[in-house]
């Protein structure tokens, strides 16, 4: 399948930055619409990108930018909103309402290749608000009738993960770690492959209309990931497991606190299954061609504060920039 023309939607976030910097070094042109534009200067530099301030959230938008297009990728999704049944608005918007308006203007625009993040354990059933929008959200695209693809991951650790870099950094100001939860199994993936499985299947017509569990090649629980973001961050810490009401008071304290909460309530949800792949050992689909990252191969790197990189140094270094 040939391609020239990508629209990655959320692509100025953590995983996105990572999929459109592999999508630029491929050749491909990639249209990035942002909020604000200065929030994405990181891409801004690279070559054959175009980075627009434009409100995703608007249908006229939308299908002006779906235009001209080869394929689209939605990789938009929040950890945090207010409480609803089944879900609050916010979570409704980003991931129910905006993959309706995504697969709607692709019709529109005669664009048939879509690629969509979901999350593992997403499912309209599921504890958590999150993952019951995450799982309505992954319905709408099923219905569709485009060629797509759904990603699963696991949780994604990368030098700008708000997972591991959250309790390294706590691991610097307190003696102990509190956590709810710590016992929850997770199988977390290296950034770089779960954006390599992206841009692999892109033009790969064996993933279309399938969905793709993401998982990295060992399983922690909560407390041994805890454990080692604190060794690593040169801060060993003692890590407790918060009994379930203690957790959910201290959730609920952080959900209240100025600034964009460490933990809330439907995280805990979220933590009442384990994150880790169906099938075990895992072993990621052949046609992703993706080598798993062990986590201790690159988490240290960044955790440690010791050898700060930029992620895209080696790009603009190619682009000679």
């Amino acid at each position: 399948m040939q391609l020239s023309n990508v629209l990655v939607i959320g692509g100025g976030g953590f995983v996105g930055s990572h999929v459109v910097s592999r999508l630029v070094e491929r050749g491909l042109r990639v249209t990035v619409p942002v909020r604000r534009r200065a929030r994405a200067r990181h891409l801004i530099l690279l070559p054959t990108i175009d980075v627009v301030e434009a409100d995703v959230h608007d249908d006229a938008v939308l299908s002006r930018l779906t235009q001209d297009q080869d394929a689209v990728i939605n990789l938009v999704g929040i950890l945090q909103g207010s409480r609803g049944t089944p879900y609050g608005p916010e979570f409704a918007q980003a991931h129910v309402e905006l993959p309706r308006r995504i697969v709607a203007a692709c019709g529109t625009a005669g664009v048939q290749r879509y690629l969509h993040m979901s999350v593992l354990g997403a499912d309209p059933l599921g504890p958590s608000m999150y993952q019951r929008s995450k799982g309505d959200g992954e319905a709408l695209v099923r219905a569709s009738r485009l060629d797509w693809t759904i990603f699963q991951p696991s949780v994604v650790f990368g030098p700008e993960d708000k997972f591991l870099n959250m309790f390294a950094q706590l691991a610097r100001f307190f003696p102990v770690l509190p956590v709810g939860g710590a016992e929850v199994r997770f199988q977390p993936i290296w950034v770089g492959d779960v954006a390599d499985a992206f841009c692999n299947a892109l033009g790969n017509h064996d993933t279309f209309g399938r969905a793709y569990e993401l998982a990295g090649p060992r399983i922690y629980t909560l407390r041994e990931l805890v454990e080692f973001a604190a060794r690593a961050s040169g801060h060993p810490r003692a890590v407790i497991n918060l009994p379930g009401a203690a957790a959910r008071l201290q959730a609920m304290m952080m959900e209240f606190a100025p600034g964009e909460p460490l933990m809330s309530r439907d995280n805990l949800d979220s933590m009442k299954v384990d994150n880790i792949a169906s099938r075990q050992p895992y072993e990621p689909a052949p046609e992703l061609q993706i080598e798993l990252t062990p986590m201790e191969a690159e988490a240290p790197v960044y955790l440690s504060g010791e050898n700060p990189r930029s992620k895209f140094a080696s790009y603009r270094a190619r682009a000679h920039r």
